[in-house]
Order: C-alpha cells, then structure tokens, then sequence
C-alpha cells in the first residue's frame, strides 16, 4: 500500500511548477504593473518551496530552472502589456481623430430642416476608421432643401479626400438658385478638376463618385432627383415601401466628360407624413453568412415607427442581425420625414 501523503508535503511537491499559472492570467485583468508584481510574488514563492521543501535543493538545478521560468515569462507578460497599452492609446488617438475628421467632413444635419426632419446613420465596416468614402449633406435654399447623398469609389485617406472635396463643392454651390442639373453638371466638374492629372494629358484617374441629388421644395409635394448611377430612393408611405428608379440615369459624377451627359431631372411624390430614405450600396449589398443579400423594401415592410430615429433605431439592429454584427462595407442611411404643417 503507497504511503499517504499530507497536505503540506502535497503543497511542497506540486504548488511550485503552478506558480506561474499566476502571472500567466494576471494580463487578462490587470496592466503592466500588477502583472510585474504578481511574478515577482510567484519566484519568491518558488524559492519559499524550495527553502521548505529541502534547504539542500534550493541551488538545485531544477529548482534553478524553475525560478528562471518564472523570472523570462514575467518579463514577457510585462512587455506584452506595456505593447498592449501602448497600442490601446495608439488605437484611442486614432478613433478620436477619426470622430473629429467625421464631425468636420460629415457633420450631423439638423433635426429640422425647413418642413423636413432629418435623422443620419453612419455605419464604418472598420471600428478604427469612423469616416470612409460614404457621404451626405444638406443645404436649405429659399423655397426648399438640397441634399445629396454619395459614395466614393475606393477606401481609405484617397476616398475621403474625395469625399470632402464633392461636400465642399455641393455646399457652396446648393445655396445658388441655379436649376439641379447645373448643379450637378457643376459637382462633376468639380470631381474631374481633382482627378485629371496635373500634366495635362488629358488623362483621368479612375476615381468616380455615384451619388443622388435632391431638391425637396417646401411648398410641392413633388421631389426632384437626378441620380448618377446611385442606389434609388425608397419613400415609405403607411408602412409601403416604393422604390423611385431613375429612368435616365446619370453617369457617376467625375465620368461626365467621357459621355457628355444631358442631366435629365425626375420627380416623385413625397407627401406629409411620408419617409425618404436615401442610402449607400453599402446597406443594399450587406451579406448573411450565407450571402444573400440585405432586401431592403422586404425588411422595412410594414414598418411604422413614429420618426426618423426610431425608424433609424431599428434598421441599425436589424441590418446588423442580418449580417450577423459586421458590415463589409461602410453603409450611410438618411431619413428625411416632411411634417403635416411645413414651416417656411
């Protein structure tokens, strides 16, 4: 029969190669620091054992080893997580710029704009970049609301770039009372004086914008579009959505010299009570893991939440159900709702 063996004799044999257990899990909830002193703790432990265990062994080899162990993974733990603070800072800094760039390129629009309510969503595909080529914008006029809603092509600092230079433009140009298609016809001039390379040989970069710009007036029911290879709008009316396809479509804005189009402006109804939303392929293009795509008319059936907010409250949850969380894709909706009484 094997000799029973006591409870310190059991601490002394088995509790010292589990030491290091301790500072191996301190980084899952503590910085740099504790983790520092939680290690140390553990080798003075370990040679607490080993003087208990048999003074004789405390200079043992393995007994030696032992405490190395636990002095190289402290050490390590250490500077895993000072790198980690140090790279949660640095991701911190980067999030703050990019709400700052947000707010000077994408500034929220006004809750209400003339006899209009207005409420924006902004979804980044990339938690770290808060702004991507996906844009909207707002300008009141004397008889109504402009507002343009677009979509870079491409990613990162170039489709920003891109992005600011149309909102800039649409901004000084929207307040004009010149008629919609100058307007655009101006935006694409001013998408193609950025592109065209500054040799003059009349080449074009492969940068283009779609985009669908509105005129809302305040005194009509009838909305004036002309949209340039942009997703079309949806006008929810009593829980009905209907899409309004533009029938003579528009290049995307910065190829107008390649085709000379002739804007061609369309209408449709948007009456009191009514919900205009515009938005970008971002949304229309989302996938489930099983890729299909989100059906945007299907889902929004039937819906009759009272506001721009909450309609927008909810589509956010679920377009991110139906994508299971994440978009590939940076996707913009703007919800525009006209009141029963416009104020002029």
């Amino acid at each position: 029969m094997a000799p029973r063996t006591s409870p310190r004799s059991f601490v002394r044999q088995n509790l010292g190669p589990l030491l290091v257990a301790a500072p191996a899990v301190t980084p899952s909830f503590a910085g740099p620091r504790t983790v520092g002193l939680v290690a140390m703790l553990a080798v003075v432990a370990q040679t607490v054992i080993g003087v208990l265990r048999d003074p004789d062994e405390l200079l043992s080899a393995n007994h030696e080893a032992q405490i190395l162990a636990l002095i190289v993974v402290g050490i390590c733990l250490v500077l895993f997580c000072v790198v980690r603070e140090r790279r949660a800072k640095e991701m911190e800094q980067v999030r703050y710029v990019s709400e700052a760039a947000q707010q000077v390129v994408l500034p929220p629009l006004p809750k209400r704009l003339g006899p209009l309510r207005t409420a924006v969503m902004y979804l980044a595909a990339e938690a770290e970049a808060r702004i991507g080529g996906d844009l909207y914008a707002a300008a009141r006029t004397a008889s109504g609301t402009r507002v343009i809603v677009g979509d870079v092509r491409g990613k990162g600092m170039t489709a920003v770039s891109d992005a600011a230079l149309l909102l800039g433009a649409f901004r000084v140009a929207a307040h004009r009372h010149a008629p919609l298609e100058e307007l655009v016809a101006y935006l694409d001039r001013s998408v193609r004086w950025d592109v065209v390379e500054p040799e003059g040989t009349g080449r074009f970069d492969e940068t283009f914008i779609t985009a669908t710009i509105l005129e809302i007036p305040d005194r009509d029911s009838r909305v004036q579009m002309i949209s340039c290879g942009h997703p079309p709008p949806v006008v929810l009316s009593e829980g009905r959505p209907v899409t309004m396809r533009a029938l003579r479509p528009a290049p995307p804005l910065g190829l107008g010299e390649l085709t000379d189009p002739r804007y061609h402006v369309e209408s449709f109804p948007f009456e009191p009570g009514d919900l205009l939303l515009l938005y970008t392929d971002g949304v229309t293009e989302a996938r489930d893991p099983s890729g299909t795509f989100y059906p945007l008319t299907d889902r929004i059936t039937g819906w009759t939440e009272n506001g721009c907010d909450a309609f927008l409250s909810r589509f956010r949850r679920d377009l991110l159900n139906h994508v299971g969380g994440h978009l590939d894709d940076d996707a913009v909706m703007v919800a525009l709702e006209r009141t029963v009484a416009p104020q002029l």
